[in-house]
Order: structure tokens, then C-alpha cells, then sequence
């Protein structure tokens, strides 16, 4: 079993950049993809940014450009770098792993999440 812990969240002003990290811990052998998700108030949680199994990422049509994922693997650690912050960028983060090689953006697909860290972008 793989447990997930995320940090990095904040409040900043629109324009800005945060840097999220989710440490990952226990049986991390089965963790082929990671995934970054968000949640807004009143919202469905979507994806964000995903890292596949062999190495490939993909990202939200409206973070493209602005976040990048990436992976330290020996400190266990995910990433999503966040530039350009916009006040719609304001959410709960949630990281996610899943033992397939190929996740996307299908919640169903990841059985692992963090408690989340919040964002919080002001204009």
C-alpha cells in the first residue's frame, strides 16, 4: 500500500508561481503512473498533469505551458511546478498513483490519493 503526502500549497497572487511535492511512502514498487488532480469548490476533480509509467506526461489543456510535472525517484517524490498562476488555478491538489502503465486522467485508473494542499490565487 502506498501513502501519499502533499505540501507546497499557499496563497499567492495571480501571475505567481508554487511549487507542489507529494512524498510517497510504503509499497511504492506498484506506483507505474502519478498523477496531479484539483477539485474547486462546487466542481468535479479533474486532472491536471500526469507522468506515465514510461516516462511520457500530459496535461490539462488549460495548465499547458504554465505547470510541469516531474519526479525526483530517489527521494520518492512528485512534483507540479506552477507558473503563471491564474485565480481559476484556485483549488484543492491532489496527488494520485496507480499501477498501471498508462493512467491519463481516469480517476478510476489511480488507487492512491494524498489528503490534497490547497491553492489559493488571488487577482
Amino acid at each position: 500500500q502506498v501513502q501519499l503526502v502533499e505540501s507546497g500549497g499557499g496563497s499567492v497572487q495571480a501571475g505567481g508561481s508554487l511549487r507542489l511535492a507529494c512524498v510517497a511512502s510504503g509499497d511504492t514498487r506498484s506506483s507505474n503512473c502519478m498523477g496531479w488532480f484539483r477539485q474547486a469548490p462546487g466542481k468535479e476533480r479533474e486532472g491536471v498533469a500526469v507522468l506515465e509509467g514510461d516516462g511520457s506526461t500530459s496535461y490539462a489543456n488549460s495548465v499547458k505551458g504554465r505547470f510541469t510535472i516531474s519526479k525526483d525517484n530517489a527521494k520518492n517524490t512528485l512534483y507540479l511546478q506552477m507558473n503563471g498562476l491564474k485565480p481559476e488555478d484556485t483549488a484543492m491538489y491532489y496527488c494520485a498513483t496507480g499501477d498501471s502503465w498508462y493512467c491519463g486522467f481516469f480517476t478510476r485508473k489511480y488507487n492512491a490519493w494524498g489528503q490534497g494542499t490547497e491553492v489559493t490565487v488571488s487577482s
